[in-house]
């Protein structure tokens, strides 16, 4: 991976991590930078899922992939939200 592709997963899991926290229903008291980081790691497991179901590289826009993203960054946000809970 060159250093635009890695730019570009943090950029897009930035988005990918607001998008979970907000399909996620109710207020999250998680922080902005613990969604990003969330939605960072989503974003590159989620393209890594899609890459072994075989739906990454479709013309157009990847919406299968983009669904795997957010499911994966709204679980990821309320396991974060109910770690920080038991504190």
């Amino acid at each position: 991976m060159e250093i635009s592709g890695i730019i570009t997963a943090i950029v897009i899991g930035a988005v990918i991590g607001v998008l979970g926290r907000l399909a996620l229903p109710g207020r999250q008291h998680t922080g902005f930078l613990w969604t990003i980081g969330v939605g960072i790691v989503a974003a590159l497991v989620g393209t890594a899922i899609a890459a072994a179901v075989g739906v990454a590289d479709t013309r157009g826009i990847d919406w299968i992939e983009l669904a795997i993203q957010i499911a994966l960054a709204a679980g990821g946000v309320a396991a974060v939200e109910r770690l920080k809970g038991r504190r």
